[in-house]
């Protein structure tokens, strides 16, 4: 130890100072001794002046403290290539929970005909699929805090694939059923993978980006009704719903790439893990990494459910939840009813055809036309002028204001459907609805 201790004090100590000039230390200056030879790291460097409340270089990432956390290296490593590829990923896993969810507003109408459904049945299908994400989301939450993100992520992904291929083989209405219900509990941990997102991107980029990965859910609703209108006629909805998972798949074959969060090691003990990932995303990105060590968060406890009800936030919470809840039966309840409409027709324009309408038997049925598919495309299409319009008046606006602005849009389109109108505008009120409704959800994400 005391040898140790004397080879230190034999170092040269460099001093910043915001006066200009560096110097070394005097013990140094005495020995004579002015470079001290190490592998792998470049001597001879140059004396850098910093001016009085001049900005210290990049270069010297964090130079005044011995200590960083993985939210320090994160903001000084910035966005680069590493955070680009991560968005094409963790978009991938988005785009296939947004055809799957999709994909309800195509099968529930094509399994009203084919197996003669009443219509209780059909709602039953579609609700099961929420259920199953209602019961699971607490579940994989907690999976991805004992084991990690990309361990939830992975099992959620596979577990829905899995079952999602499954339910194009069912015979039955029952096994269809569950084998949704199933998938329904796989999508709930697929949100997994933005909090594994969140947590590689700087926080000056982290809005913008949430937003932007949003753009692969319309990616996927859109995908999901091109890809109906190729299969649905010739080979039915079985291969429909094998096609579906093909992004599953991709995402499932891609995960060996995928890093586990930083901040989970640290916090779990795993701190050489933690800074050979950081290591790898400065080394993509082009960047240093900064200089000392890695210590945990500074974190006091762990949250608990109660915190949530505690006189700071329990208006935050019980707001938050009812923002959450109206966007979800807003969203889902306007694609589903998408389809309905189309369905209908004009019923509502001569009065004596009422009595027709309401005497509608529960098992009559239509298969959606190409004239619904397009029609279908063409209002699915309106969540990307939504995801752009929510990431352009967000910053302007703020959060609050934008859910407030799209909320209100998307009622008055809502309300202007109870007009009987022709079927051009009954698509653009509908697309109008979609792009706002959709917006309001990213607004919701980003400000919770």
């Amino acid at each position: 130890m005391e040898e140790d201790l004397f080879q230190l004090r034999q170092l040269p100590v460099v001093k910043f100072r915001r006066t200009g000039e560096s110097a070394r230390s005097e013990d140094d200056a005495a020995s004579g001794e002015h470079e001290v030879q190490i592998e792998g790291v470049r001597v001879g460097l140059e004396a850098v002046e910093l001016d009085d409340g001049a900005a210290v270089p990049k270069e010297f990432a964090n130079p005044t403290d011995d200590t960083f956390m993985v939210e320090d290296a994160v903001e000084a490593i910035g966005f680069g290539k590493f955070q680009w590829k991560l968005s094409v990923l963790t978009g991938l896993a988005w785009m296939a929970d947004a055809m799957e969810m999709m994909i309800l507003s195509i099968l529930a109408p094509q399994l009203h005909c084919e197996w003669r459904l009443p219509s209780w049945q059909v709602a039953l299908l579609t609700s099961v699929v929420f259920v199953g994400m209602m019961s699971s989301s607490t579940l994989w939450g907690n999976i991805s805090d004992q084991y990690g993100r990309k361990t939830g992520l992975k099992i959620s992904v596979l577990w829905t694939l899995y079952y999602g291929i499954l339910s194009a083989f069912a015979p039955v209405y029952s096994w269809i059923l569950v084998l949704r219900g199933l998938v329904g509990f796989g999508i709930g941990g697929v949100p997994q993978s933005v909090t594994l997102y969140a947590e590689f991107l700087p926080m000056k980029a982290r809005a913008k980006c949430i937003l932007l990965i949003e753009v692969f859910w319309a990616i996927g609703t859109v995908f999901e009704v091109i890809l109906a209108v190729f299969v649905m006629p010739s080979l039915g909805w079985r291969w429909l719903l094998i096609l579906s998972a093909v992004p599953l798949l991709l995402f499932a074959v891609l995960c060996f790439w995928l890093p586990e969060s930083a901040r989970y090691d640290v916090l779990s003990g795993n701190q050489e893990k933690a800074i050979a990932t950081l290591k790898r995303i400065a080394t993509e990105n082009g960047a240093p990494m900064p200089l000392g060590k890695l210590i945990i968060s500074r974190q006091e406890d762990r949250g608990r459910m109660r915190d949530l009800f505690t006189p700071h936030f329990r208006w935050t919470t019980l707001l938050l939840w009812f923002i959450w809840f109206s966007n979800a039966f807003s969203y889902y309840g306007l694609v589903l009813l998408t389809t309905e409409l189309f369905q209908a027709g004009d019923v509502c324009s001569i009065s004596s055809q009422k009595k027709a309408v309401e005497a509608k038997c529960s098992l009559a049925c239509e298969y959606l036309s190409e004239e619904d598919y397009m029609d279908l495309l063409w209002t699915t299409l309106s969540e990307f002028p939504g995801v752009l319009v929510t990431l352009w008046i967000i910053d302007r606006l703020g959060r609050k204001k934008t859910m407030a602005l799209c909320f209100i849009i998307f009622s008055l389109c809502s309300l202007l459907l109870f007009i009987c109108v022709g079927r051009n505008m009954l698509t653009l009120l509908l697309f109008i609805a979609r792009a706002f409704i959709s917006g309001g959800f990213q607004a919701a994400y980003v400000y919770t």
